[in-house]
């Protein structure tokens, strides 16, 4: 049986950290920034964690 590919748009999106927690870039922080307060944009920097079924969905997309 052939191996199984690792989905690319999942593979450019997410990613998973040694302990298996799925890590993905936060909303609102890819276009019309221009209004959005610092404060706001600073808060969104950075990755938020994705949790429960969808966290195992992405993990069998990844083949992690």
């Amino acid at each position: 049986m052939p191996k199984q590919k690792t989905h690319s748009g999942t593979k450019k999106r997410f990613r998973v950290t040694r302990n298996g927690k799925v890590l993905v870039r936060q909303k609102n922080r890819a276009h019309l920034l221009g209004h959005k307060s610092s404060d706001r944009k600073r808060r969104l920097a950075g990755d938020t964690q994705v949790t429960g079924a969808d966290a195992k969905r992405v993990k069998r997309l990844l083949n992690e």
